[in-house]
């Protein structure tokens, strides 16, 4: 019974990424053309929730990003919440919307999730190239924490 239910919780906290894609995948189809989603992450960035600024420090920058782009991560009883800021504003609005998907979630869920909603949005192929590679370290890091997270989790239990 115990098994069933833990497996129950997993399953909703994955839909729950799964649902957040699926807006976000939603709200983008809405625009006709890429200047209107450009400026909709803008706007997406602008109502992101900041890091604090002691956490702006070198570890928590994201290596392989054309501007600087800070992430940290925390857990919060069993999910792991992020917050960031960055030095451009479509990056901003990049690590918003990986937040919104992300944050809240089980380390387990973050780690398995699947980013293909990023294909799916067209996000990947209309960034530059180095803004391209800095969207893959973005969400590389943050299943990093996950990761760093699910273990401490693991060797608590």
């Amino acid at each position: 019974m115990a098994k069933s239910s833990s497996r129950q919780k997993r399953k909703i906290n994955v839909s729950s990424i799964q649902e957040r894609q699926e807006e976000i995948i939603e709200e983008f189809s809405m625009f006709e053309d890429w200047m209107q989603r450009y400026e909709y992450m803008i706007e997406l960035g602008k109502s992101l929730p900041l890091i604090d600024e002691k956490h702006k420090i070198e570890e928590n920058i994201i290596k392989g990003c054309q501007s600087k782009v800070w992430v940290y991560a925390e857990m919060d009883d069993d999910q792991v919440n992020y917050t960031a800021d960055s030095d451009a504003i479509i990056t901003k609005g990049i690590i918003a919307i990986l937040i919104r998907v992300f944050s809240g979630q089980k380390p387990e869920d973050v780690m398995n999730a699947d980013t293909s909603f990023i294909d799916e949005i067209g996000l990947k192929e209309h960034l530059s190239p180095t803004r391209a590679n800095g969207l893959v370290s973005m969400i590389k890091q943050m299943k990093m924490y996950a990761i760093a997270y699910n273990s401490q989790q693991q060797n608590k239990a």
